[in-house]
C-alpha cells in the first residue's frame, strides 16, 4: 500500500491496481488539486475542496463516489460511512466519517470532523484501526489538542495528520511529544503495523501525481 499526500484532505492510497481517492479537490475550488485515476472517491462533505470526484476520473478509470453513511463493498474494498455533525465555509454541514478496509488493513479517515466528541455506536466501529487521517488545523475542524486527544484515545497503530499549516502541526506534534521526519509518501504492508502504537507519520503535500 502507498498513501500520498496532495493537502487540505486530498490523499491517494494505492494497493496493486486499484486507487481509492480521499476528499479530492474538485475544479470549482480554489484551492490547488491533482490529477490522476480513482476507482474509488471518498468523499466526506458537499463542498468543492473535499468532493472533487471528476477529478480524479482519467483514462479509463472512472471512479465510484462514496459521497455519505452506509456500508459499501466495491472491487473487494469494504467502505463503512458515519454521519457526524460538521461545520465549513461558516455553514452547517455533515461530515461522513469513513472506515475503509482492504489489504488487511483498516483506515480509518476522519475529514472535516468538528467536534472530537463521536457518538457511541460509532466509536464501538471505530475498533482496531491501523491508520488514523485526523484534521489538526483548527477553526472549523479539530484543533491540535483536540486532534492528539482523540487520536490517542482511538488507539491507531499510526497518525497522519493533515489539513495543517506549519504553526497547527508543529502545536499537533508538540502535544503528541514525536517529531518525525516528515515523508514523500508511505508505503507499508500489514505486516510492518505490528508493534507500532501512536506512531505519527508526517507526509509531504505533493503538487501532483
Amino acid at each position: 500500500m502507498v498513501i500520498t499526500y496532495f493537502g487540505k484532505q486530498f490523499f491517494k492510497v494505492q494497493f496493486g491496481d486499484t486507487v481509492v481517492a480521499y476528499n479530492p479537490i474538485g475544479k470549482e475550488s480554489k484551492l490547488k488539486g491533482a490529477r490522476f485515476g480513482a476507482d474509488i472517491a471518498v468523499v466526506s462533505l458537499n463542498h468543492p475542496d473535499f468532493s472533487g470526484a471528476e477529478s480524479v476520473a482519467y483514462g479509463e478509470k472512472k471512479p465510484f463516489a462514496v459521497t455519505g453513511p452506509g456500508e459499501y463493498e466495491i472491487n473487494g474494498v469494504s467502505v463503512r460511512g458515519f454521519q457526524t455533525q460538521s461545520q465549513y465555509a461558516k455553514e452547517s454541514k455533515l461530515n461522513t466519517v469513513y472506515l475503509v478496509e482492504l489489504e488487511g488493513i483498516k483506515l480509518c479517515f476522519l475529514g472535516q470532523l468538528h467536534t472530537a466528541e463521536l457518538s457511541e455506536k460509532t466509536r464501538e466501529a471505530l475498533d482496531g484501526i491501523d491508520i488514523l487521517f485526523v484534521p489538526v488545523g483548527g477553526n472549523e475542524t479539530l484543533s491540535p489538542l483536540e486532534a492528539h486527544k482523540l487520536a490517542t484515545k482511538m488507539e491507531p497503530n499510526i497518525i497522519i495528520p493533515m489539513d495543517y499549516d506549519d504553526k497547527t502541526l508543529k502545536e499537533f506534534l508538540k502535544e503528541s511529544g514525536k517529531n518525525p521526519k516528515p515523508e514523500e509518501k508511505l508505503t507499508i504492508k500489514k505486516k510492518d503495523l505490528e508493534g507500532k502504537t501512536g506512531e505519527v507519520i508526517v507526509l509531504v503535500q505533493q503538487s501532483n501525481a
